[in-house]
């Protein structure tokens, strides 16, 4: 009871403002005089038809364009906020992220890592305004697609006069000859690439309906690409990981589970010739020299399957490349590019145990920087065991000796020296070119006698299976996109009523090149040319 019958028979859904079928004005509209709203045909939506339950209410609001409106503005002033600094990813792995604003940019860098904008593009909140926003696009989509559909798939031939003189383009002739007149229109509009479609000597020319798809491919395109973006933080269809790597070094690959290890065989720098008649003026410019190309030789090994619970089976070699920025080498979905590089960087630092007094030296020890040991036993009594390691020294704000990262950049020792003079041993503080005496005058130091520097390697792990479906859903929006843009959804209606020919057009952009292809159908007839009543009555206003 609650669908609309037109006396044309055709039962329409309720909400529908114009007959699906004859085009009839239903309800209220049907005594106006004002231009019929063809934006959706005048069909029933869903949102504009059921407001009552919360499903209702909740499908009307993401059906709005207004509010899709809004969520992209708000979508775009986020992703804003995202790039005043960069994003925890960008900024160098070796140091807290917390530190690292608060130093390079002061109090707003602070407040920035608090707010938790140094992640941004992976907060909830942020995945919540994705989603908001596909959601939106899909209802609207939906609200408007499939009744849009039915309308033009329903519509007849023959159309109500109140139908007709509603639309924007709108004319009456008489003529003496109208089978005539509509033989000469009929092959004219074939010339055009219309489709003719008749029924009761009445005639509907259309073409390029396809145009009215557009927006709706556009969406799909759009959903489809927002389904990539946000399938970039489920655990394995997108990584992107850095890691450093030491000349001689082999270590794992982060994100494969232990199954590929790398080694760095050699790092290799090449700057550009100070002779160069090209960069020459550049690198004094620059004030030092400017680097060509850097690559790591480096050795991809896969661990080996025993089959034995519990065990691990051997590296074995699988690969060898040289990467460079740009020529990654890739594997199994990964690629290992090469992003930075580290020159000189400390590893390894050897003190001697010596006595004040006498300069005599009771052996060496040498520290790896990265994993010291706890104490080293350099015989005959004489014992160094490290009480505290700071890879990254500096005084805290309460005057605390700290570390910035774990990185060996400043490192500094808190050494307890153990001799047969001094079995209760000794304090001493020893860094680079400082060597002090915090618990009083000591008889025995440490000296600094070498340093071994290695280069490091800068690599991104990055697999992403989620770049076929961004570009799928880029393409389908490109396709949309250009379908909605460049062509137009005309229809032209020529109608017998009371001995006249009613001539009736509409297109969902570009009016004038509509009229032009109706002056031109008519063109050897005796029939009128309609004319555009939004311009009518506009001149009539002016007037």
């Amino acid at each position: 009871m609650s669908n609309l019958t037109c006396e044309c028979g055709h039962v329409n859904p309720r909400g529908t403002i114009v007959c699906e079928s004859c085009g009839k004005p239903l309800g209220t509209n049907d005594n106006q005089e004002k231009l019929l709203d063809m934006k959706y045909e005048g069909v029933a939506r869903r949102s504009q038809t059921y407001t009552t339950t919360f499903i209702d209410k909740v499908w009307m609001f993401f059906s709005s364009v207004k509010v899709g409106i809004w969520i992209i503005v708000i979508t775009l002033l986020a992703s804003a906020l995202g790039t005043i600094y960069p994003q925890e990813m960008y900024i160098p792995p070796s140091v807290r992220p917390e530190d690292y604003y608060a130093a390079e940019y002061g109090f707003t860098g602070q407040l920035y890592y608090q707010l938790g904008f140094h992640n941004l593009y992976s907060s909830w909140w942020y995945m919540l305004l994705i989603a908001s926003l596909g959601v939106s696009i899909l209802i609207a989509s939906i609200d408007r697609f499939f009744p849009l559909y039915r309308a033009l798939k329903t519509q007849r031939v023959t159309r109500h006069a109140n139908f007709l003189k509603r639309q924007r383009v709108f004319g009456t002739s008489e003529v003496k000859d109208i089978d005539g007149s509509f033989d000469v229109v009929r092959k004219k509009l074939k010339e055009k690439k219309y489709n003719i479609s008749e029924e009761n000597g009445n005639l509907v020319a259309e073409k390029g309906r396809f145009a009215r798809w557009g927006p709706y491919i556009n969406h799909i395109g759009l959903i489809i690409f927002l389904i990539g973006c946000m399938l970039r933080y489920f655990p394995g269809m997108y990584v992107d990981e850095h890691m450093w790597i030491r000349e001689g070094e082999t270590t794992v690959v982060p994100t494969t589970g232990g199954q590929y290890h790398i080694g760095n065989e050699e790092f290799i720098i090449e700057l550009y010739d100070e002779d160069d008649y090209v960069f020459g003026e550049a690198m004094q410019r620059a004030g030092g020299p400017i680097v060509r190309t850097y690559q790591t030789n480096a050795v991809l090994y896969e661990r080996e399957n025993t089959g034995a619970v519990g065990t691990e089976g051997d590296l074995v070699e699988i690969d060898r490349a040289e990467i460079r920025v740009n020529e990654p080498m890739k594997f199994d979905d990964f690629a290992l590019y090469q992003v930075d590089y580290k020159l000189h960087e400390l590893n390894s630092m050897t003190f001697t145990l010596e006595e004040k007094a006498t300069g005599e030296t009771f052996g060496e020890v040498t520290i790896d920087l990265f994993d010291p040991q706890s104490s080293y036993d350099l015989g005959d009594g004489y014992r160094i065991e490290i009480r505290e390691y700071f890879p990254d020294f500096v005084m805290s704000s309460s005057n605390v000796p700290s570390t910035r990262s774990q990185i060996p950049d400043n490192p500094v020792f808190i050494f307890d020296m153990y001799t047969p003079d001094t079995p209760e041993g000794e304090v001493s503080f020893v860094g680079i070119r400082t060597n002090l005496e915090p618990m009083g005058e000591n008889d025995y130091k440490m000296t600094f006698v070498d340093v071994e520097t290695k280069h490091v390697s800068a690599l991104i792990v990055r697999k992403d299976y989620t770049l076929p479906i961004l570009i799928i859903g880029g393409f389908i929006f490109m396709i949309g996109l250009v379908q909605g843009s460049y062509w137009a959804h005309r229809r032209i209606w020529f109608q017998r009523i009371d001995g006249k020919v009613w001539i009736a057009g509409h297109t969902n952009k570009n009016y004038l090149a509509l009229r032009k292809d109706i002056d031109y159908v008519i063109s050897d007839t005796s029939l009128s040319a309609p004319v555009d009543q939004v311009e009518e009555e506009e001149v009539n206003n002016k007037s």
